[in-house]
């Protein structure tokens, strides 16, 4: 009976400790999609079906280079628990400012060449000529606030994996505002300021991406904190980019696989029509808002299991994975159900064009069913990084899209005809498949077995 109540009492403290850590990062990463979904909201309404097309084909570029350059930021984030689990706050920082540099040098290289090749680039797809008038107009301005991107991701890895998932969520709440109020003004020209339509939105997101960057700096390189960025950790160091550079690059191969194929997915629905296309945008930013609750427990799990290793605590952290994934799961059966029984209510409010809302409704449908399987994946893979197994995920992630998702969906959407939806089928066959095989991994528990080592 004793053994039992001290079972359920730590199985209590531990899901504390996960949602305390949670609760703010799904509030961040919510918060983050808002940034691009107030753009979308407002194009949609102020623009039209051109202009939601128009951006949705230049964020996935520039959210494909953020994400597939800014992996550094994986093996920061395993290095950084580990170090917080240690109580070494010297490792920590010089960790946290070494890749903070990597990221500012990649920054401006990716800042650059996309300002040089864009138009070759957004040549991949298959778009008529107002929508690429368009698209390029956004681009070439939303791409000066790349580097604070790569700023603002950097400094929140940080903060993250040394337990702060509130600093974040804090500041990407004052960028959103500032998003929306200036999306506002400068779309639809508010007193003194001009009309600028699309141009407007995007300056909008830029400028506040800028002010996002400038507000983490401040509090990072403030001496007060325990995570403290002096000049002299940013220099970058053998110790420190071997190890990691060895938990990155298979999180920046993974970054690569997952967004080329969510590439390749949009020039298969880019073959449809411009309402398809359209709606396709909405559905995705649909589905992001979903998840965002299981972002928010991978991130504490990948912090927690992190910590509890380098505190030594195996069971500890494959508790932590455990809990995390089954909340995750549960959170996609709610959010599904909802999907399925609401799915023109939740349409509405991304658009008032009852073409969209009528080609939409039918993939909402498998949009739901999808749920609890893309829940689940997206909580243990966080779990598994967070143990620094980087590797693994990158080679589950390869099978799961190359060989099964982005052939499943060109030979539903296009060969049988199945149109949007056929997306969709796509997904939920390769989840489900690779749900399985991401759990049989994590049981094995040969991720407790890796060791990050850091010379002081």
């Amino acid at each position: 009976m004793v053994d039992l109540k001290v079972f359920l009492k730590r199985r209590k403290n531990l899901l504390a400790s996960i949602i305390l850590l949670a609760l703010p990062a799904v509030g961040e990463m919510s918060l983050n999609t808002l940034l691009g979904l107030s753009d979308t909201l407002m194009i949609s309404y102020f623009v039209g079906s051109e202009g939601l097309a128009a951006v949705g084909f230049a964020n996935q570029i520039i959210f494909t280079l953020i994400f597939i350059f800014s992996s550094f930021n994986t093996g920061a984030t395993a290095m950084i628990a580990r170090a917080y689990g240690e109580e070494n706050y010297k490792k920590l920082n010089r960790v946290a400012g070494q890749g903070l540099s990597i990221n500012i040098f990649i920054g401006i290289i990716i800042t650059v060449l996309a300002l040089l090749f864009a138009k070759e680039i957004f040549s991949i797809y298959d778009m008529t000529q107002e929508v690429m008038h368009l698209t390029l107009d956004y681009f070439y301005i939303v791409i000066f606030g790349c580097i604070f991107m790569f700023l603002s991701f950097s400094y929140a890895a940080i903060l993250r994996g040394a337990g702060n998932t509130v600093t974040p969520m804090i500041i990407t709440g004052i960028a959103n505002i500032l998003n929306i109020i200036g999306n506002y003004v400068l779309i639809t020209g508010v007193g003194p300021f001009p009309k600028m339509g699309i141009a407007g939105a995007a300056w909008a997101t830029t400028i506040s991406r800028m002010i996002a960057a400038v507000l983490y700096t401040f509090i990072l390189f403030n001496p007060k904190g325990n995570v403290y960025i002096k000049l002299k950790y940013m220099k970058i160091t053998k110790n420190i980019l071997k190890p990691l550079w060895n938990l990155s690059y298979p999180g920046a191969v993974e970054q690569s696989l997952m967004q080329t194929s969510f590439i390749a997915v949009g020039v298969i629905v880019s073959k449809l029509d411009t309402i398809s296309e359209a709606a396709f945008r909405i559905l995705i930013n649909i589905e992001s808002i979903s998840y965002m609750p299981a972002v928010g427990l991978s991130i504490a799990a990948a912090t927690l299991v992190g910590k509890s290793l380098g505190e030594r605590d195996i069971n500890k952290a494959v508790e932590v994975g455990y809990t995390a994934s089954v909340f995750g799961a549960l959170w996609g059966i709610f959010i599904g159900i909802i999907f399925l029984i609401f799915p023109k209510q939740l349409l509405a409010v991304f658009t008032s064009d009852i073409k969209l809302i009528s080609v939409s409704v039918a993939t909402m449908y498998a949009v739901g069913i999808n749920q609890p399987f893309l829940n689940f994946m997206i909580v243990m893979t966080g779990a598994l990084r967070g143990a620094g197994d980087t590797r693994s995920v990158m080679i589950i992630t390869f099978i799961r899209l190359w060989l099964f998702f982005v052939p499943l969906t060109y030979i539903f959407t296009i060969m049988l005809r199945q149109g949007l939806a056929g997306t969709w089928y796509g997904e939920i066959i390769s989840m489900f498949i690779f749900c399985i095989v991401v759990f049989m991994r994590f049981r094995s528990k040969k991720w407790t077995n890796i060791k990050i080592d850091v010379k002081d």
